[in-house]
């Protein structure tokens, strides 16, 4: 399987550069694996498509203002870092830009020198171990000097920095939003549970796995990084009582169908717990426990349309990319969505 394979083309002019006015007033592409029906829609339908014995499940990770600029204290040369995830020794696991100048030893500042950085090391990925050195509270330093990690197609400015998190944003760890949770407003929620739909949230803090570019042709020398998943003893009950009763699992997003896929057996009982998961999901892999899957339009040859590929199948799926962009909806993160029955 090549890399080539999960290609198509895309207008610059259809990747969306900022949020729709309203979260739910996105369009939804619809579509039924088993009758091929298509439908267009407004993604405050999806509450139409959903039964009350399904369950909907959402990744509650926040996610933190991950962008720093600094400059070497020796000579000011300019540096950017992007925090992926906090080791177990306090240090990060950090991208940086140009990677060059970050050699063992190097160290920088950050503003006012309230924030200073040590580069501890090499990690995989092209990745550097980064201690940083603060006064006070970390979480309330990077709220004062990061920024929040938009994707680099994204070149315009986020007036509304609540925008690139979800309204149910809890654990804070993500280097990237979750994005297809974007969409969802707190009365649309509200709109589903009236409708018996069980809500649950499970984690995942997105990181290098999630956005890493593919760079083999072959897809199967493709490493994947791995990313912090946990499962609550509630939530895998929760989802395996709505199987139990005829319910569908529908996952929103690719960081949902990476958390239970990682976290359940053969037979599709998904089990609590916690750890790291560097699930690659590729097209003749057997979906164990996600029913259906509500997503964004994502990059091409990416691993994210690789998986949304072996859920629907290559050939349909970028039909259906084709058919999207023909109707002009939004691509990527500030994007519409797409949901697949």
């Amino acid at each position: 399987m090549k890399t080539s394979d999960f290609d198509y083309e895309l207008p610059q002019e259809l990747i969306a550069q900022t949020p729709a006015e309203r979260r739910d007033g996105s369009r939804l592409l619809c579509y039924n694996r088993s009758t091929g029906q298509i439908a267009h829609r407004h993604f405050r339908d999806v509450v139409e498509y959903l039964d009350e014995r399904d369950v909907l499940v959402i990744n509650e990770t926040k996610v933190i203002p991950a962008r720093l600029i600094g400059k070497r204290e020796d000579s000011g040369g300019a540096m950017e870092f992007l925090l992926l995830r906090r080791l177990e020794d306090g240090s990060w696991e950090t991208l940086v830009k140009p990677g060059k100048r970050a050699k063992t030893g190097a160290r920088f500042v950050f503003g006012d020198g309230q924030l200073r950085a040590e580069v501890l090391g090499s990690l995989e990925g092209g990745a550097r171990q980064v201690r940083f050195e603060h006064e006070g509270i970390f979480e309330e330093v990077l709220d004062r000097f990061g920024q929040m990690p938009l994707p680099p197609y994204i070149t315009q400015r986020l007036e509304d920095k609540d925008r690139y998190q979800t309204v149910y944003a809890k654990q804070s760890g993500s280097a990237a939003a979750p994005t297809a949770g974007l969409l969802f407003t707190a009365q649309l929620l509200d709109q589903i549970r009236q409708k018996g739909v069980d809500v649950v949230p499970v984690l995942l803090h997105v990181g290098l796995g999630t956005f890493r570019p593919v760079k083999e042709e072959d897809v199967s020398a493709h490493e994947m990084h791995s990313e912090y998943f946990e499962v609550t003893e509630e939530a895998a009950a929760r989802i395996n009582r709505a199987r139990q009763r005829g319910g569908r699992i529908v996952c929103v997003g690719t960081t949902c169908v990476r958390t239970l896929e990682s976290a359940s057996s053969e037979d599709g009982v998904v089990h609590a717990g916690r750890g790291e998961t560097s699930i690659f999901i590729t097209p003749g892999y057997r979906y164990k426990a996600v029913d259906a899957l509500l997503t964004n339009f994502h990059l091409p040859r990416s691993t994210l349309l690789m998986l949304v590929s072996a859920f629907m199948g290559r050939e349909q799926a970028l039909e259906l990319y084709r058919l999207a962009v023909e109707q002009r909806y939004r691509f990527f993160s500030f994007g519409d969505a797409m949901l697949i029955l």
